[in-house]
């Protein structure tokens, strides 16, 4: 990461986390009287092979210990009302206003993954996370609605990790890459700017 775009994500995220503390404080009681404690979510990402960090998320499924993997259609009970706005509306992710400060992700480039995808694809990921992971990026705009409605059809997590690995990760490689080749400043605005509308639209 250039230290001008570390320079402003701390900015943005610095001035984002002032401007939407209604939004976050309002969201926190609603998430309280509705489905309880804990009210947030953490889980382990890798910003780079063999770099861990705490990603954090507002909660939005009921707990089980056991859980582990990315999100299918086997998890679907286990959403909340409450979780399923949050997640149309991607206002679950704000509390990683905290992990960009932090300088764990930045607003924009690839999703942080779960330590087994990087683990089972050290060579793909090794190129992937050069970029420091991000809020938002083309693959995410490109290939999330399209990744949900794969995950979606699965029965078993089983199922669901196959299919993730089979069918999504490298499809949103190929994405990260192209924007790893052809990153800048204005890329990132275009990018965070169509995250915006998408978002305002739901």
């Amino acid at each position: 990461m250039t230290p001008a775009k570390r320079l402003a994500d701390l900015v943005l995220a610095a001035v984002l986390t002032v401007v939407l503390s209604p939004l976050i404080l309002g969201l926190t009681f609603a998430l309280l009287f509705s489905s309880g404690r804990p009210l947030l979510y953490r889980s382990e990402r890798m910003r780079a092979p063999g770099e861990p960090f705490e990603l954090w998320k507002f909660r939005t499924m009921r707990h089980d210990p056991t859980d582990t993997g990315v999100t299918g259609g086997d998890k679907s009970d286990r959403i909340t009302p409450m979780g399923r706005f949050l997640r149309r509306s991607r206002l679950d992710e704000l509390p990683q206003l905290w992990n960009v400060l932090r300088g764990d992700i930045s607003f924009v480039g690839p999703r942080p993954p779960l330590r087994q995808y990087v683990e089972a694809f050290p060579a793909l990921y090794a190129q992937v996370l050069r970029s420091r992971p991000g809020i938002t990026g083309l693959a995410t705009l490109r290939f999330h609605r399209h990744e949900e409605r794969l995950l979606a059809a699965c029965a078993s997590g089983a199922e669901t990790d196959a299919v993730y690995r089979r069918r999504c990760v490298p499809r949103k490689a190929a994405l990260d890459l192209i924007y790893q080749r052809n990153r800048n400043l204005c890329m990132d605005m275009a990018i965070m700017w169509e995250t915006l509308v998408r978002v305002v639209r739901r």
